[in-house]
């Protein structure tokens, strides 16, 4: 529900939107009744915004023509790192939808004094990315800020979580941290359905509800990151695969995303444990890595380095016709 300061801001946006909006749009758009949009509009006014209201049909309120608010004072560094900010959250999936990215934008771009507003806009008129657009899974952001502010203040929350499969649960869970990978939310908390650490997509927890009761501490040196980038490397595709790496940990971690895998030491050299859908594409993974390795488990994977050897072999040194 919107405090009575989000609605005033609301109004304020409202007005600035739109030539003229009557006191039935208005009270649709807040969900407030007529009495009290009056009294918003006195709010305005109060505070030296010279809102006006025109009686009879077609009439209204609306702001002063030429009336501007004061311009949002950014130096050219911070408008350029909120205008990136704001492409970049469209651009990785993060933004609930493209119009809340529209909308913030224009919203910028209206406080910005007229010269730094013209080259903002041909920034990001020019702009362009080398990675393309990531298909995230993108929330809400009153969910996110929900979330957020449960983390902060330590309390539970009661959520239903929609697996993989399709099947709801109602857990109750202690909230650490919230990650983001790959277009997509992650929460990092203990689950006290399941009385464990676990890593729940944003995405599929519905009808959220922060309860009184205070959430458990984390684990002493507890990382968000490192919890969720471990969880994502266990998820439980149908091949297990264990193989040993001629490369020191440091360099296989350099060489191989933490998402994608699970790195440890063998003697000086890795062991690499993953889960993987398809086994020829983990023997183009391996392949890729440029060192020798030895493969533990599945044996069918190494039918598939075989395969894909051939392959090679064959394009390097094509058969004479």
């Amino acid at each position: 529900m919107l405090t009575p300061t989000a609605r005033l801001l609301e109004l304020l946006e409202l007005l600035q939107a739109q030539p003229l909006i009557t006191g039935r749009e208005i009270s649709h758009r807040l969900g407030i009744d007529p009495r009290t949009v009056r009294r918003y509009v006195e709010a305005l006014q109060n505070l030296g915004i010279p809102v006006e209201g025109q009686r009879g049909v077609g009439g209204g309120y609306r702001i002063r023509p030429g009336y501007r608010l004061p311009p949002l004072m950014l130096t050219d560094d911070e408008a350029v790192a909120v205008a990136l900010g704001v492409q970049a959250a469209g651009r990785l999936g993060l933004s609930g939808s493209a119009d809340a990215v529209e909308g913030a934008l224009v919203k910028i771009h209206r406080v910005l004094p007229d010269g730094l507003r013209r080259r903002v806009e041909a920034l990001e008129a020019t702009l362009d990315f080398t990675s393309g657009r990531t298909r995230g899974a993108p929330v809400r952001g009153d969910t996110v800020l929900l979330l957020a502010d449960a983390i902060r203040r330590r309390r539970r929350l009661r959520v239903t979580y929609r697996a993989f499969s399709g099947s709801e649960t109602r857990r109750e869970v202690s909230p650490h941290g919230l990650v983001v990978h790959a277009g997509r939310w992650y929460l990092a908390a203990h689950d006290h359905l399941r009385d464990d650490l676990r890593t729940f997509r944003v995405d599929r927890m519905q009808r959220l509800r922060v309860v009184a009761d205070p959430a458990d501490p984390a684990p002493v040196g507890f990382d968000a990151v490192a919890h969720v980038t471990a969880s994502l490397a266990r998820v439980p595709w149908p091949w297990e695969v264990e193989v040993v790496l001629d490369l020191a940990v440091d360099e296989a971690a350099r060489r191989v995303p933490a998402t994608l895998a699970e790195l440890s030491d063998e003697e000086g050299r890795t062991l690499l444990r993953m889960r993987v859908g398809s086994l020829d594409w983990m023997a183009t993974v391996l392949a890729g890595l440029g060192c020798g390795f030895v493969i533990r488990r599945p044996d069918e994977l190494r039918a598939s380095v075989r395969a894909l050897a051939d392959r090679l072999a064959s394009s390097a040194y094509p058969r004479s016709a």
